[in-house]
């Protein structure tokens, strides 16, 4: 840790001893006044701030779930030269170069995710196939900004050089097909994580989002993928998948597990999308990480109520006054006029992330826990305090006034992800090793 670090939290300790009231019949210190004290707490908030700013670049930050491919799909995205600077800076999305350096974010997981249309009219792969051209086309354009992420050791380098690693994970895992050597095709191209399945129940098991339950869990062929997955070293991610699947998983996975982008349930109960506090305790003892998702709906189960009866609201204008369900052709363009004369805003704060983090804390430790903000993913509901990837500051800043130690907050930003990845391609290495 640099010098600076090191000399404010020599501060803090200082300026905590000095503020502490010795409750003891020979203490006579005087009794601060009303103003010292708004003072005293003023300065300690500017100290911790200015902590905060100084981890954020100075240790690795990674997200587990960022979903700029997909958005600049949407937006027609092309690298040209029209076009060639949209990850650099922008004032669209969530995410750009400018941005996540002013936050501290070194490692961005990319989505690659394939909505579950795909997986229906037989596109999937293909999806993934362009997802991953554009990831390795932004790196290749612009060297001096991005780097590759396809190990461990090669984010820590990149890191050393300044530059934002761009590791890959594919969200849902439809474009394996039907055909195992399909996780090694993805593996050569870069994809270091698979979300098993998305909104929708696919080829390899059960989703949260999802009524039906074809599997009961992991298909007889997902059990499969998830070996293979081990075999080839990419982590399995258990983000959307149904409460079934994940134990059966647990079971299955010789290599500890991560959650990419999915919070606690206690703070939304019967939110299957959610993890429950018996499976982050198994998360926790089979050594894997959940990566919490900054959504309001995924933090807040009030906010998600109100949300909910917002969007009731305006699907019952919408067929009494358009005859259209939210899903028909032009649908949209009287859904934002609705919005813009019917205004609600429903928002969480970086606190309540914080009080996400606090509970696995509590029930799986803290080597068990990161950030996984689903930026771009998540549309207007990012929390008060983390409304793009300039705002990691802000969550440090959180961590250490609740009294998380650098040593703490270092496993969150990288260090317990970092595990889990290793782990991934030790597995791997010994296994084609024949060890």
């Amino acid at each position: 840790m640099k010098n600076s670090i090191c000399f404010l939290t020599v501060l803090l300790f200082l300026f905590s001893a000095c503020s502490k009231k010795i409750n003891t019949p020979l203490q006579t210190e005087r009794i601060p006044t009303e103003p010292e004290g708004m003072k005293q707490a003023e300065s300690l908030d500017v100290l911790l701030q200015e902590q905060a700013r100084q981890l954020s670049k100075n240790i690795i930050i990674t997200d587990g779930h960022i979903d700029l491919p997909y958005r600049l799909k949407i937006q027609n995205f092309k690298l040209t030269k029209e076009f060639i600077g949209i990850p650099i800076e922008t004032d669209k999305g969530d995410f750009d170069h400018k941005r996540a350096k002013e936050g501290g974010l070194d490692a961005p997981f990319m989505s690659i995710y394939i909505p579950a249309s795909k997986q229906v009219d037989g596109t999937a792969k293909l999806v993934a196939d362009t997802l991953i051209d554009m990831v390795t086309g932004i790196i290749d354009a612009h060297p001096k900004h991005f780097g590759y992420g396809r190990s461990v050791s090669e984010v820590k380098a990149n890191f050393k050089k300044g530059l934002v690693s761009l590791p890959m994970g594919m969200e849902n895992g439809a474009p394996v097909m039907d055909d195992l050597d399909n996780v090694n095709y993805f593996h050569k191209r870069g994809i270091r994580y698979i979300t098993l399945t998305h909104s929708k129940v696919n080829q390899i098991c059960d989703s949260s989002y999802d009524t039906i339950r074809t599997w009961n869990g992991l298909s007889p062929f997902g059990e499969k993928v998830v070996e293979r997955m081990n075999e080839v070293g990419i982590m399995v991610d258990i983000s959307h998948v149904s409460d079934s699947t994940f134990y059966q998983v647990m079971k299955l996975s010789k290599v500890p597990c991560i959650a990419s982008h999915s919070s606690v349930r206690k703070f939304v109960p019967g939110f299957e999308r959610n993890m429950s506090d018996d499976m982050l305790k198994i998360l926790g003892e089979k050594d894997g990480v959940i990566q919490i998702n900054f959504g309001s709906t995924f933090l807040d189960g009030d906010l998600q109520k109100e949300r909910e009866a917002y969007h009731s609201e305006i699907r019952d204008w919408l067929k009494e006054n358009h005859k259209l369900s939210p899903f028909d052709e032009g649908a949209k363009e009287h859904i934002d006029a609705y919005q813009k004369e019917h205004p609600k805003k429903f928002y969480s704060d970086v606190e309540k992330v914080v009080d996400h983090i606090d509970h696995v804390v509590k029930i799986a430790g803290v080597d068990h826990v990161g950030f996984g903000s689903d930026y771009d993913g998540v549309g207007d509901t990012l929390p008060t305090g983390l409304k793009d990837v300039a705002s990691y500051p802000n969550l440090i800043y959180v961590l250490l006034r609740r009294g998380y130690s650098t040593e703490d907050i270092e496993k969150m930003c990288y260090k317990n992800v970092f595990r889990v990845w290793k782990a991934a391609e030790d597995y791997a290495k010994n296994f084609n090793q024949g060890g």
